[in-house]
Order: C-alpha cells, then structure tokens, then sequence
C-alpha cells in the first residue's frame, strides 16, 4: 500500500466526515432556533414552526453539504489527473 493511496483516502474520509457534519449543524440550528424562524418569515406558530424550522434548516445543511463537499471532491479529482498526466507531459518536452 503505497503512501499516495493512505493519503487520497484519508481526504476522501475527511469529505465524509465534513458532509455529515454539515447536515447534522443544519439540523442542530433548525432544533436550536425553536420555530422563531418560521414564525418570522412565515407567521406558523407552535409544533407547525419548529417543524418548518427543523425542515428548512435539515435541507439548507443537505444542499449546503452536497454543494461544498462536491466542490472538494471535483478539486481533489481534477488535481489527481494533473498529477497522473504530468510526468507524461515532462517527457514529451
């Protein structure tokens, strides 16, 4: 088992960890806010409002944690190819 391979999985790992992560601050925000935010923007109140906010705040983390854990995982992809195709390049100079 080569070192490039230990630290490529550990990245990936580390993205795993990073999109739960995100999805569960996304519903610790939407326990913790209580319905006060629905209950602003929308008018619910009661159960209906900490419903709606855990909801929101679930799905809010969901997509927020889909966008930046894809966009680390595209970066790390792209600088694989870089790195596979570079010593290509160097001998064809």
């Amino acid at each position: 088992m080569s070192m490039k391979f230990i630290i490529i999985n550990s990245f990936r790992t580390m993205v795993y960890v990073a999109y739960i992560s995100i999805i569960i601050g996304g519903i610790a925000l939407g326990i913790y806010q209580k319905g006060e935010f629905t209950n602003e923007l929308l008018g619910l109140s009661g159960g209906l409002a900490q419903l709606a906010d855990f909801a929101v705040f679930a799905f809010g983390g969901w997509v927020a944690a889909s966008l930046i854990c894809g966009l680390i995982v595209t970066l790390l992809d792209i600088r694989d190819d870089i790195n596979d195709r570079l010593p290509d390049a160097r001998r064809d100079m």
